[in-house]
């Protein structure tokens, strides 16, 4: 699911829907709360499976790919 292309534009729209950061975009969420959520575990179902790929982008400065899907979306 994750190498999908849907499911990277999916993300590239994504927005947080609760919580402190609500509203924002999870590919800019602080890397320091997307830290602290790999470590509490992520949540259920397709939000999980997003900020888990977050993470990994962050953890590899990935994020610009994400942000090139959101220009082009």
């Amino acid at each position: 699911m994750v190498g999908d292309k849907q499911f990277l534009i999916d993300l590239a729209k994504a927005k947080m829907p609760f919580g402190k950061y609500k509203g924002k975009d999870l590919i800019d969420l602080p890397e320091h709360y997307v830290v602290w959520y790999h470590a509490k575990g992520f949540p259920a179902g397709k939000l999980g499976k997003q900020l888990g790929l977050v993470y990994e982008l962050k953890l590899n400065g990935l994020e610009y790919l994400i942000r090139d899907i959101k220009k082009k979306f």
